[in-house]
């Protein structure tokens, strides 16, 4: 894959290069700011960039707002985004430059980098399109559900189906996770759009879009 990545931190930005070089990888820029990855990304048009949540000037949100604008220039550009916390909200933005048409989106901690394969891992799944969410992230939404959220009518498989795929997983994927066969998985993915009353369209267009239900409730 042809990557970009954008870290003010010199020490992680430089180890990210290094491990996705001897993972085969191409890094076609590695730049420490956000208007620097709006340019790499406009100028190479990755395979999918890597980008950190807080960059000069102010550390606050600088890689978030880096990170839609280039989707804005770019559509579907693929993005993974890593942060030293839980950021709920940074997820919710991101998913919502979506639009409805597609992943292409990931929102790790950056501690999951230390689990290499599992990095990797998602990584080609955010460059192939897939949505993967921090599993910590997808707790954290569970704490702050409202008793009139429109998951009321979900049956606790169902929310446990729904958490899965909002860490990107695929329906065998999740199958596996829950020691189901594939069929019934199938199932209660189609009761969750019933239950959601997501218009009929292809099936990945109703993943991101339960999985944005999911987030903003």
């Amino acid at each position: 894959m042809r990557i970009v990545i954008a870290d003010d931190a010199v020490l992680l930005r430089e180890g990210l290069v290094r491990l996705l070089t001897e993972s085969g990888h191409q890094v076609v820029a590695a730049v420490g700011d956000g208007d620097a990855l709006v340019e790499a990304v406009v100028q190479h048009r990755p395979d999918v960039s890597i980008v950190d949540v807080r960059m000069p000037p102010s550390h606050t949100d600088e890689g978030l707002r880096a990170a839609v604008e280039a989707r804005r220039l770019v559509p579907r550009t693929p993005i993974l985004v890593l942060s030293q916390y839980v950021e709920v909200s940074y997820a919710d933005d991101l998913l919502a430059t979506t639009g409805g048409a597609g992943g292409g989106i990931g929102y790790l901690l950056k501690d999951r980098v230390a689990a290499i394969d599992e990095f990797l891992d998602a990584l080609r799944r955010v460059a192939g399109g897939g949505t993967v969410l921090d599993p910590e992230v997808v707790g954290q939404l569970f704490a702050r559900r409202r008793r009139d959220d429109p998951l009321s009518e979900l049956t606790p498989r169902e929310r446990e189906v729904l958490a899965l795929m909002a860490e990107g997983r695929s329906n065998t994927a999740i199958a596996r996770a829950l020691v189901v066969s594939d069929g019934a998985v199938e199932k209660h993915v189609r009761n969750i759009f019933t239950k959601l009353t997501l218009p009929p369209d292809t099936e990945q267009h109703r993943r991101v879009l339960a999985v944005l239900t999911y987030l903003r409730n």
